[in-house]
């Protein structure tokens, strides 16, 4: 994946200037895809995670670092990752399967005209802290990427604090969004 920052700090993708919310969209796409392609209708299923405050912090290669986000996940969250991209990605392989210590899960989507190929590997407790490497080919490329590289470093914090629900995810930006409601205002469109 190749990003240029402009002097003013502006993340662009093939000439487009990633700011605020797209820039933390971005950064949620990465969080998302991997785990909703890795989890519908393989033989295997990733674990569940621990419900409660969970922190990702995002790495994609060729971009600046960005703040941590953080989520308040309860036992139906990662579902969601599936729910909002159905009708938008469909995939023609999905696998996950035990490799040594960690969990391998490979799929190829396509996204609008792009087959994405995605192999990610897990390492760690989904009860605690895990890391999950994601290494994704775009044909062709998307949004001007042909491939791309990614981290997300994920620990969980305790439980998630008063006033805050389930589905609820505070960006980079500290702008807070619930995807269940996103979901369910997808859902009526």
């Amino acid at each position: 994946m190749k990003t240029r920052v402009t002097p003013a700090g502006c993340e662009t993708l093939s000439g487009t200037c990633q700011r605020g919310p797209a820039r933390s969209a971005t950064a949620l796409l990465a969080l998302l895809l991997p785990l909703a392609a890795a989890a519908a209708d393989a033989p295997m299923e990733l674990p569940r995670r621990k419900s409660g405050l969970w922190e990702f912090a995002t790495s994609v290669q060729g971009t600046p670092a960005a703040a941590p986000i953080r989520a308040c996940i309860d036992e139906r969250f990662d579902d969601l990752g599936r729910q909002l991209t159905e009708g938008a990605v469909s995939c023609s392989k999905q696998e996950v399967h035990r490799q040594g210590d960690g969990i391998l899960a490979e799929s190829v989507c396509r996204i609008g005209e792009s087959t994405v190929t995605t192999r990610t590997v897990f390492l760690g407790s989904f009860d605690a802290a895990y890391r999950a490497d994601i290494r994704s080919t775009y044909a062709p490329p998307l949004l001007g990427r042909a491939e791309g590289q990614a981290t997300i470093d994920a620990k969980w914090l305790g439980p998630c604090p008063p006033g805050q629900r389930a589905g609820d995810m505070t960006l980079p930006n500290g702008m807070t969004i619930n995807l269940y409601d996103a979901r369910d205002r997808a859902a009526r469109k």
